[in-house]
């Protein structure tokens, strides 16, 4: 079975990632990063080894994206990043190929140990089922 794992934040959460930190969201040092990126590496070789990673991505700032909805007559309405009306977004994300919803939740909960700074904020790792694509 497929499962696509998630990992949230927010624009704070990627500013505080630059060094600018916030009442939300402490800034991080140079360690900081290079702890969470060998944290998070170790996960992907090991998953990798296992054979469970189909395929993995970290998304950029949400600064960087858009929103595209349609108003009462069906035009496009577009808003930049970030968005204000939107606490959390998807930072990242793994589609993991396993044999059960306990080994993905496993794997959830390592990666929900990946470590940060004192006070910055904690989200849940979340876990969907993956359905049928245009490739099965």
């Amino acid at each position: 079975m497929k499962y696509l794992v998630m990992v949230q934040g927010s624009q704070a959460d990627y500013n505080a990632q630059s060094g600018t930190g916030s009442a939300d969201s402490p800034a991080w040092d140079e360690k900081a990063m290079q702890e969470m990126f060998a944290y998070m590496g170790s996960i992907n070789d090991d998953l990798a080894e296992s054979g469970e990673l189909v395929t993995a991505y970290g998304l950029t700032e949400p600064a960087q994206g858009r929103a595209v909805s349609v108003d009462a007559e069906g035009r496009p309405v577009i808003s930049d990043g970030p968005y204000s009306e939107t606490k959390e977004l998807l930072a990242g994300f793994w589609i993991l190929d396993c044999e059960s919803l306990e080994r993905v939740t496993e794997i959830a909960a390592r990666v929900a140990r990946c470590p940060q700074p004192a006070g910055a904020p904690e989200y849940p790792v979340l876990i969907r089922p993956v359905g049928g694509g245009i490739d099965d």
